[in-house]
């Protein structure tokens, strides 16, 4: 799929362009890949920016998106979310870990078991499998966030394999090594 430059777009998608733009100092590929639906760039953007005020936080959220991008072979949104990792304060460790669905802190783990269950074996899941997160102190709220978060990333990944989407972030290449 060919991106949409900010100048070709059409007056729908240049609207939500130019919010981008403003907010990260340029309009990435994906979105203008995203730009040939005006309607999926804006529910994207609009679906991140929701979730953005969420209460499970923006280091979960990037661990999530890291292991996501991994488990998917997406290696356009593993480099993106390497980048932002790095710009909200996780360490290299950190990103290595959350790419293997594992962080240090408890919570965190027992979150990231759950978005890879939910990867791996989504038709498994049952009320059975919100236990372990309430154990760790996970509000219903913030399961739901979880569960928000894996398919914002699915729906990124799933968007950036098929269209090819040129990396414009520092490249981070998938190394599949997910346990």
């Amino acid at each position: 799929m060919n991106p949409i430059a900010l100048e070709s777009a059409s007056e729908a998608a240049k609207l939500t362009m130019e919010m981008v733009s403003k907010k990260l100092g340029r309009v990435p590929n994906m979105y203008q890949v995203m730009a040939n639906s005006p309607a999926v760039l804006e529910a994207y953007v609009k679906y991140n920016g929701a979730l953005a005020m969420g209460t499970l936080g923006s280091k979960m959220g990037e661990l999530i998106a890291l292991a996501t991008a991994e488990s998917n072979n997406c290696s356009y949104c593993l480099s993106a979310h390497s980048f932002f990792g790095k710009k909200i304060g996780l360490s290299e460790e950190e990103i290595l870990e959350g790419r293997n669905f594992i962080s240090n802190d408890v919570k965190m783990n027992e979150g990231l078991a759950f978005a890879k269950k939910m990867l791996e074996t989504p038709t498994l899941i049952s009320s059975n499998d919100l236990e372990p997160l309430r154990k760790a102190h996970f509000s219903d709220g913030e399961i739901l966030e979880i569960v928000a978060h894996v398919v914002r990333n699915i729906f990124t990944n799933y968007i950036n394999i098929i269209a090819e989407t040129n990396v414009d972030w520092p490249e981070v290449v998938v190394s599949l090594k997910v346990k």
